[in-house]
Protein backbone atom coordinates (compact mmCIF):
# COMPACT_ATOMS: atom_id res chain seq x y z
CA UNK A 1 0.00 0.00 0.00
CA UNK A 2 1.81 3.58 -0.63
CA UNK A 3 1.54 5.78 1.98
CA UNK A 4 -1.12 8.88 2.27
CA UNK A 5 0.30 11.96 2.47
CA UNK A 6 -1.02 15.68 3.14
CA UNK A 7 0.76 18.39 1.56
CA UNK A 8 0.35 21.42 2.73
CA UNK A 9 0.77 24.55 0.67
CA UNK A 10 2.40 26.79 2.86
CA UNK A 11 2.75 30.75 3.30
CA UNK A 12 0.94 31.96 0.00
CA UNK A 13 2.87 35.01 -0.16
CA UNK A 14 5.61 32.96 -0.64
CA UNK A 15 7.36 30.15 -2.62
CA UNK A 16 5.26 27.36 -1.17
CA UNK A 17 2.90 27.19 -3.75
CA UNK A 18 4.45 27.51 -6.86
CA UNK A 19 6.97 24.67 -5.32
CA UNK A 20 3.83 22.72 -3.89
CA UNK A 21 3.04 22.85 -8.36
CA UNK A 22 6.42 21.57 -8.81
CA UNK A 23 6.04 18.53 -6.80
CA UNK A 24 2.89 17.87 -7.77
CA UNK A 25 3.89 17.86 -11.39
CA UNK A 26 6.17 15.19 -10.58
CA UNK A 27 4.72 11.61 -12.03
CA UNK A 28 7.37 10.24 -9.45
CA UNK A 29 6.31 11.86 -6.55
CA UNK A 30 2.56 11.12 -7.51
CA UNK A 31 3.52 7.36 -7.77
CA UNK A 32 5.19 7.39 -4.47
CA UNK A 33 2.05 8.42 -2.58
CA UNK A 34 -1.43 8.85 -2.66
CA UNK A 35 -1.96 12.76 -2.00
CA UNK A 36 -4.27 15.09 -0.36
CA UNK A 37 -3.44 18.54 -1.00
CA UNK A 38 -4.25 21.40 1.52
CA UNK A 39 -4.80 24.68 0.66
CA UNK A 40 -6.68 26.97 -1.58
CA UNK A 41 -7.62 26.01 -4.94
CA UNK A 42 -6.68 29.74 -6.33
CA UNK A 43 -3.33 29.45 -4.50
CA UNK A 44 -2.20 26.33 -6.22
CA UNK A 45 -3.00 27.37 -9.43
CA UNK A 46 -1.62 30.93 -9.24
CA UNK A 47 1.75 29.01 -8.10
CA UNK A 48 1.12 26.43 -11.15
CA UNK A 49 0.67 29.37 -13.62
CA UNK A 50 4.67 30.88 -11.35
CA UNK A 51 5.86 27.41 -12.37
CA UNK A 52 4.87 26.78 -15.35
CA UNK A 53 2.99 23.37 -14.73
CA UNK A 54 -0.30 21.99 -14.74
CA UNK A 55 -1.69 18.92 -12.88
CA UNK A 56 -5.03 17.50 -12.23
CA UNK A 57 -6.68 17.50 -9.35
CA UNK A 58 -9.80 15.60 -8.01
CA UNK A 59 -11.95 17.57 -5.40
CA UNK A 60 -13.00 16.20 -1.94
CA UNK A 61 -15.86 14.79 -1.67
CA UNK A 62 -19.04 17.17 -0.60
CA UNK A 63 -19.05 15.76 2.41
CA UNK A 64 -16.03 16.44 3.18
CA UNK A 65 -14.70 12.78 2.77
CA UNK A 66 -11.39 12.15 0.86
CA UNK A 67 -10.21 9.59 -1.86
CA UNK A 68 -6.70 8.86 -1.77
CA UNK A 69 -5.99 6.39 -5.32
CA UNK A 70 -5.55 6.66 -9.07
CA UNK A 71 -2.33 8.59 -9.23
CA UNK A 72 -4.67 12.07 -9.30
CA UNK A 73 -4.16 14.35 -5.95
CA UNK A 74 -7.60 15.02 -3.99
CA UNK A 75 -7.41 18.72 -3.31
CA UNK A 76 -8.59 19.54 -0.05
CA UNK A 77 -10.07 23.50 -0.81
CA UNK A 78 -9.65 25.93 2.47
CA UNK A 79 -10.32 29.33 0.64
CA UNK A 80 -9.85 31.78 3.57
CA UNK A 81 -8.95 35.00 2.19
CA UNK A 82 -9.51 36.43 -1.40
CA UNK A 83 -6.02 36.03 -2.99
CA UNK A 84 -5.72 39.08 -4.40
CA UNK A 85 -6.15 41.07 -1.39
CA UNK A 86 -2.24 40.02 -0.07
CA UNK A 87 1.22 40.72 -2.11
CA UNK A 88 3.72 38.08 -3.22
CA UNK A 89 6.91 38.72 -0.78
CA UNK A 90 4.80 40.95 1.82
CA UNK A 91 3.75 39.43 5.47
CA UNK A 92 0.10 38.89 5.77
CA UNK A 93 -2.08 38.38 8.47
CA UNK A 94 -4.70 36.91 6.66
CA UNK A 95 -1.69 34.36 4.82
CA UNK A 96 -0.77 33.58 9.25
CA UNK A 97 -4.20 32.50 9.59
CA UNK A 98 -4.65 30.76 6.65
CA UNK A 99 -1.50 28.87 6.95
CA UNK A 100 -2.42 27.79 10.72
CA UNK A 101 -6.09 26.95 9.69
CA UNK A 102 -4.73 24.52 6.68
CA UNK A 103 -1.71 23.07 9.39
CA UNK A 104 -4.41 22.22 11.62
CA UNK A 105 -6.51 20.35 9.33
CA UNK A 106 -3.62 17.99 8.25
CA UNK A 107 -3.36 17.61 11.66
CA UNK A 108 -6.79 16.14 12.01
CA UNK A 109 -6.57 13.98 9.06
CA UNK A 110 -3.32 12.30 9.99
CA UNK A 111 -4.75 12.51 13.96
CA UNK A 112 -7.58 10.92 12.63
CA UNK A 113 -6.05 7.99 10.91
CA UNK A 114 -6.95 9.57 7.57
CA UNK A 115 -3.64 10.46 6.45
CA UNK A 116 -0.10 8.85 7.22
CA UNK A 117 1.85 11.65 7.42
CA UNK A 118 2.10 15.44 6.92
CA UNK A 119 4.72 17.53 4.75
CA UNK A 120 4.13 21.48 4.41
CA UNK A 121 6.17 23.41 2.06
CA UNK A 122 7.88 26.62 3.95
CA UNK A 123 5.60 28.82 6.23
CA UNK A 124 6.23 32.39 7.78
CA UNK A 125 6.45 32.71 11.32
CA UNK A 126 6.32 36.14 11.14
CA UNK A 127 2.90 35.99 9.89
CA UNK A 128 1.58 33.30 11.49
CA UNK A 129 2.48 35.17 15.12
CA UNK A 130 0.48 37.97 13.52
CA UNK A 131 -2.40 35.77 13.25
CA UNK A 132 -2.33 34.63 16.75
CA UNK A 133 0.14 31.83 17.21
CA UNK A 134 1.11 31.92 20.85
CA UNK A 135 4.70 29.58 20.43
CA UNK A 136 8.27 30.60 19.37
CA UNK A 137 7.21 27.90 16.17
CA UNK A 138 4.90 25.89 14.94
CA UNK A 139 5.67 22.68 16.76
CA UNK A 140 4.21 24.08 20.08
CA UNK A 141 1.24 24.64 17.80
CA UNK A 142 1.50 20.82 16.84
CA UNK A 143 1.24 19.68 20.43
CA UNK A 144 -1.29 21.61 21.14
CA UNK A 145 -3.87 20.69 17.93
CA UNK A 146 -2.98 17.19 19.16
CA UNK A 147 -2.85 17.55 22.73
CA UNK A 148 0.93 15.74 22.69
CA UNK A 149 2.59 15.76 25.72
CA UNK A 150 5.46 13.51 25.37
CA UNK A 151 9.14 14.80 23.79
CA UNK A 152 9.55 16.96 20.80
CA UNK A 153 12.40 18.21 19.35
CA UNK A 154 13.16 19.67 15.39
CA UNK A 155 15.55 16.92 13.34
CA UNK A 156 17.56 17.95 10.06
CA UNK A 157 18.76 15.96 7.38
CA UNK A 158 20.91 16.36 4.55
CA UNK A 159 21.59 13.52 2.41
CA UNK A 160 22.27 10.60 4.92
CA UNK A 161 23.13 12.92 7.79
CA UNK A 162 21.10 14.05 10.75
CA UNK A 163 20.98 16.53 13.32
CA UNK A 164 18.80 17.13 16.42
CA UNK A 165 19.84 20.47 19.01
CA UNK A 166 19.09 20.48 22.50
CA UNK A 167 18.07 24.20 22.42
CA UNK A 168 16.13 25.42 19.45
CA UNK A 169 14.66 29.21 18.99
CA UNK A 170 16.17 30.78 21.92
CA UNK A 171 19.03 33.59 22.21
CA UNK A 172 22.64 32.54 23.01
CA UNK A 173 22.27 34.11 25.71
CA UNK A 174 19.89 31.37 27.35
CA UNK A 175 21.48 28.82 25.94
CA UNK A 176 24.09 27.75 28.25
CA UNK A 177 21.28 27.45 31.61
CA UNK A 178 19.25 25.19 29.12
CA UNK A 179 22.42 23.15 28.53
CA UNK A 180 20.77 20.26 31.31
CA UNK A 181 21.23 16.23 31.59
CA UNK A 182 17.93 15.86 30.75
CA UNK A 183 18.01 17.90 28.40
CA UNK A 184 20.72 16.48 26.12
CA UNK A 185 19.72 12.96 27.14
CA UNK A 186 16.00 13.59 25.29
CA UNK A 187 18.08 15.25 22.43
CA UNK A 188 19.96 12.13 21.77
CA UNK A 189 16.73 9.94 22.57
CA UNK A 190 14.95 11.42 20.34
CA UNK A 191 17.35 11.05 17.55
CA UNK A 192 17.71 7.90 18.05
CA UNK A 193 13.95 7.02 18.35
CA UNK A 194 13.22 9.19 14.76
CA UNK A 195 16.09 7.29 13.22
CA UNK A 196 14.64 3.97 14.12
CA UNK A 197 11.26 5.13 13.02
CA UNK A 198 12.77 5.91 9.39
CA UNK A 199 14.68 2.85 9.04
CA UNK A 200 18.13 2.83 10.71
CA UNK A 201 18.57 -0.15 12.87
CA UNK A 202 20.82 1.05 15.22
CA UNK A 203 21.80 5.01 14.12
CA UNK A 204 25.23 6.09 15.11
CA UNK A 205 25.30 9.07 17.34
CA UNK A 206 27.57 11.93 17.69
CA UNK A 207 27.64 14.52 20.52
CA UNK A 208 28.60 17.71 20.24
CA UNK A 209 30.47 19.71 23.16
CA UNK A 210 28.94 22.95 23.56
CA UNK A 211 32.45 24.70 24.18
CA UNK A 212 35.40 25.62 21.96
CA UNK A 213 37.27 21.91 21.90
CA UNK A 214 34.46 20.90 23.77
CA UNK A 215 35.86 22.75 26.72
CA UNK A 216 39.54 21.37 26.58
CA UNK A 217 39.07 19.29 30.01
CA UNK A 218 37.32 21.87 31.80
CA UNK A 219 39.79 25.10 30.35
CA UNK A 220 36.96 26.47 28.91
CA UNK A 221 33.73 25.53 30.31
CA UNK A 222 32.44 22.54 32.43
CA UNK A 223 29.08 21.44 30.84
CA UNK A 224 31.11 18.51 28.36
CA UNK A 225 32.41 16.86 32.36
CA UNK A 226 29.13 17.76 34.35
CA UNK A 227 26.54 17.44 32.16
CA UNK A 228 26.67 16.87 28.39
CA UNK A 229 29.29 13.86 29.02
CA UNK A 230 26.81 12.23 31.46
CA UNK A 231 23.99 11.77 29.33
CA UNK A 232 25.80 10.34 27.05
CA UNK A 233 26.56 7.74 29.25
CA UNK A 234 23.59 7.35 30.25
CA UNK A 235 22.12 7.13 26.36
CA UNK A 236 24.58 4.40 25.79
CA UNK A 237 23.48 2.55 28.75
CA UNK A 238 19.71 2.99 27.25
CA UNK A 239 21.33 1.23 24.14
CA UNK A 240 21.38 3.95 22.16
CA UNK A 241 25.26 3.86 19.88
CA UNK A 242 26.19 7.31 21.34
CA UNK A 243 29.64 8.89 21.58
CA UNK A 244 30.87 11.99 22.54
CA UNK A 245 31.15 14.78 23.39
CA UNK A 246 33.27 15.43 21.05
CA UNK A 247 34.41 19.40 19.55
CA UNK A 248 32.12 20.91 17.37
CA UNK A 249 33.89 22.44 15.04
CA UNK A 250 35.41 19.19 13.33
CA UNK A 251 32.59 16.61 14.15
CA UNK A 252 30.78 17.32 11.12
CA UNK A 253 33.81 16.23 9.05
CA UNK A 254 33.34 13.09 10.32
CA UNK A 255 29.62 13.53 10.05
CA UNK A 256 30.30 14.12 6.15
CA UNK A 257 32.40 11.42 5.54
CA UNK A 258 29.95 8.90 7.23
CA UNK A 259 31.58 7.85 10.23
CA UNK A 260 28.46 8.74 12.07
CA UNK A 261 24.53 9.31 11.20
CA UNK A 262 23.54 11.55 13.12
CA UNK A 263 24.58 15.10 15.48
CA UNK A 264 23.18 15.87 18.49
CA UNK A 265 24.14 19.89 18.87
CA UNK A 266 23.45 22.02 21.25
CA UNK A 267 22.27 25.30 19.97
CA UNK A 268 20.26 25.79 16.58
CA UNK A 269 23.18 27.20 14.51
CA UNK A 270 25.92 24.98 15.90
CA UNK A 271 24.13 22.14 13.35
CA UNK A 272 22.08 24.60 10.88
CA UNK A 273 24.98 26.36 9.46
CA UNK A 274 27.27 23.28 8.68
CA UNK A 275 24.32 21.26 7.53
CA UNK A 276 22.97 24.11 5.15
CA UNK A 277 26.68 24.76 3.72
CA UNK A 278 26.94 21.09 2.87
CA UNK A 279 23.09 21.17 0.89
CA UNK A 280 21.41 24.00 1.75
CA UNK A 281 18.92 22.90 -1.53
CA UNK A 282 18.48 19.18 -0.02
CA UNK A 283 18.22 20.14 3.90
CA UNK A 284 14.73 18.96 5.52
CA UNK A 285 13.63 19.48 8.97
CA UNK A 286 11.40 16.78 10.67
CA UNK A 287 9.32 17.84 13.19
CA UNK A 288 10.27 14.66 16.00
CA UNK A 289 8.08 12.97 18.56
CA UNK A 290 5.10 13.51 17.27
CA UNK A 291 2.77 10.12 16.64
CA UNK A 292 3.54 10.42 12.95
CA UNK A 293 5.91 11.76 10.21
CA UNK A 294 5.55 15.93 9.82
CA UNK A 295 8.45 17.14 7.75
CA UNK A 296 9.32 20.14 5.34
CA UNK A 297 11.90 21.61 3.87
CA UNK A 298 14.83 22.97 5.64
CA UNK A 299 14.29 26.58 4.23
CA UNK A 300 12.15 29.35 4.67
CA UNK A 301 9.61 30.81 2.61
CA UNK A 302 11.72 32.98 0.27
CA UNK A 303 10.20 36.42 0.35
CA UNK A 304 12.59 37.72 -2.17
CA UNK A 305 12.01 35.14 -4.84
CA UNK A 306 8.65 34.57 -4.42
CA UNK A 307 6.55 34.70 -7.96
CA UNK A 308 9.74 34.63 -10.30
CA UNK A 309 9.95 30.80 -10.52
CA UNK A 310 13.32 31.05 -9.11
CA UNK A 311 12.21 28.48 -5.77
CA UNK A 312 14.10 25.54 -6.42
CA UNK A 313 11.84 22.18 -5.10
CA UNK A 314 14.51 19.59 -4.34
CA UNK A 315 14.13 20.20 -0.26
CA UNK A 316 10.77 19.97 -0.15
CA UNK A 317 10.92 17.03 -2.46
CA UNK A 318 13.01 15.66 0.38
CA UNK A 319 11.08 16.10 2.96
CA UNK A 320 8.28 14.79 1.14
CA UNK A 321 10.11 11.07 -0.13
CA UNK A 322 11.24 11.40 3.73
CA UNK A 323 7.71 11.66 4.90
CA UNK A 324 6.74 8.58 2.64
CA UNK A 325 9.52 6.34 4.12
CA UNK A 326 8.75 7.47 7.57
CA UNK A 327 5.53 6.54 6.85
CA UNK A 328 5.80 3.09 5.72
CA UNK A 329 8.34 2.07 8.11
CA UNK A 330 5.76 2.71 10.73
CA UNK A 331 3.38 0.88 9.17
CA UNK A 332 5.79 -2.07 8.63
CA UNK A 333 6.44 -1.71 12.42
CA UNK A 334 3.24 -2.26 13.54
CA UNK A 335 2.11 -4.95 11.30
Amino acid sequence: MKPRIGIVSGDPCGIGPELVAKLLADPASRERADLAVIGDRRVLEAGMRIAGVSVDTRPAEEDGQITLAGGVPTLIDRPAFDPGTITLGQVSTEAGRWQLDCLALALKLARDGRIDGVCFAPLNKEAMHLAGLTHEDEQGFFADELGHTGPLGILNTVGNLWTSRVTSHVSHKQVSDLITFEGVLDAIRLADTTMRKAGYDCPRLAVAGLNPHAGDGGAFGREEIETIGPAVERARAEGAAAEGPFPPDTIFLKGRDGVYDAIVTMYHDQGQIAMKLMGFDRGVTVHAGLPFPVTTSAHGSAFDIAGQNKGNVDALRQAFLLACEMAKTASAQAA
